[in-house]
């Protein structure tokens, strides 16, 4: 694939003026498949993000002009992101479940990406975007770079398919240390101050043949359809990818949309069946209590940042093999309100730690015996006009020999271990079938 000219032109055209700060530029672009050009791309990172719903605007993004890794530099960058010219940049990266721990390695507890190069599908349009920070001591450099970035790219090629192969699967936590972490967050002292912890489990699948992210991402998006869909690859042979239903927040302006997304139930195929158990699901004691304590912390939280709040009734969201509550909640925010101090509050929800958080993450850090990492950790994008990001549930770690998969369970009294045990089987159900047929 040649360089795209009409960019090189107007790269070109910058070398003879005097532009500064960060620059945009763009070309009408055709191509078929996003994640087909992502794949066969030579630069990294990798970066593929669709928001929840077929409207919304649809990302690759390729290379780094700035990275962030300091959780505690997200202040200064939300702050200048804000500040931003007429051409806002946007940021794509997230935070680790626990940003207070090391997170997974190569990914860390916190990274963002101010990308090289996007490919942006808004509507039937397709844009071809080339980024550039521009300044009078790096000028000849980062034209330079932008030169080369451009000269690397490749057409789009088809995807591998996934590969037929067995797998061996190990849980952690197995099954028995599973009913000893239920039954200590379900006994009556524990529950006395610390009513919701959600515990999880990480299904790793061992294999010989590597799985290409991009490859089992295009086929579990077709499963998953009311969904964002994810994926972050910083370097070779290790990615995350994610096909999750829950929203963390969007910010446009200063509008927030958020929601509580806790309580599950199953679904069997058959409507007349599968509206009966929706029905059972809005009438358990158990999944509606689950579903309060996350509502009610998420609104205690937006407190200090909204001038008004509101909450919808817990409705059915209907996924594949699942059944969730779930709640909206939208908000005015303050107008001195940033995106660091939503990220602060929100995250993690109560859908992913408990509640009280505090308590909750307490529990989670001495008792789970594996690293979260990015797994229900928040990935999305920032930008002036609109934030957006995502819970990493529904998710999955690749590296060059494993596939692990990840799944939680919101633990309240009631809790039966062997239930939510199943439960746990039924979040991976979707992306696991997947593998096991190929």
């Amino acid at each position: 694939m040649l360089a795209p000219t009409h960019l090189l032109q107007q790269l070109d055209a910058l070398r003879h003026d005097a532009t500064t700060g960060f620059v945009r530029l763009r070309i009408p672009f055709v191509v078929d498949s996003f994640l087909g050009w992502l794949a066969a791309q030579p630069l990294y990172p990798r970066i593929y993000w669709h928001s929840r719903g077929a409207e919304r605007p649809e990302y690759a993004a390729l290379g780094s002009i700035h990275t962030l890794e300091d959780p505690q530099q997200l202040t200064a960058l939300c702050k200048q992101v804000a500040e931003a010219g007429a051409d806002s940049p946007r940021y794509f990266g997230g935070l680790a479940f626990d940003p207070t721990s090391p997170g997974w390695p190569g990914f860390g507890a916190c990274r963002f990406v101010l990308p090289r190069i996007e490919l942006v599908r808004r509507g039937e349009e397709v844009s071809l975007c080339l980024n550039l920070c521009l300044d009078a001591c790096n000028r000849e450099a980062e034209l330079a770079a932008a030169e080369q970035a451009l000269q690397a790219l490749r057409p789009a090629q088809p995807l591998p398919p996934l590969p037929a192969q067995p797998f061996v699967r190990s849980d952690s936590p197995d099954p028995a240390l599973w009913r000893t972490l239920v039954e200590q967050v379900t006994a009556p002292d524990f529950q006395a101050h610390t009513p919701k912890v959600v515990l999880s489990r990480a299904s790793r699948l061992d294999s010989p043949i590597r799985i290409v992210p991009w490859s089992m991402l295009a086929a579990w998006r077709e499963r998953a359809h009311d969904c964002f869909h994810f994926g972050f690859e910083f370097a070779p042979e290790q990615a995350f990818i994610s096909c999750s239903p829950e929203r963390l927040y969007r910010r446009e302006g200063r509008h927030l949309f958020t929601e509580a997304l806790a309580g599950t139930i199953r679904r069997s195929g058959d409507d007349a069946l599968d509206a009966a158990l929706a029905a059972e699901l809005l009438a358990d004691s158990k999944n509606r209590l689950e579903n309060r304590l996350v509502h009610a912390d998420i609104l205690q939280r937006l407190a200090p940042l909204a001038e008004q709040t509101s909450l919808t009734e817990p409705r059915i969201l209907k996924l594949r093999l699942l059944q969730h509550l779930k709640c909206d909640i939208e908000a005015a925010l303050k107008p001195e309100v940033c995106d660091w101090q939503l990220l602060a509050a929100l995250h993690p929800t109560p859908a992913v730690g408990g509640a009280p958080r505090e308590a909750a993450l307490d529990f989670i850090r001495h008792h789970e015996p594996y690293q979260r990492g990015w797994y229900a950790g928040a990935c999305g994008l920032l930008s002036r006009d609109t934030s957006e990001f995502a819970v990493g549930i529904r998710s999955a770690l690749l590296d060059a020999k494993s596939v692990t998969l990840f799944a939680g369970a919101g633990i309240v009294a009631g809790s039966e271990p062997a239930a939510e045990w199943a439960e746990l089987d039924n979040k991976i159900g979707n992306v696991l079938s997947l593998l096991e047929q190929r």
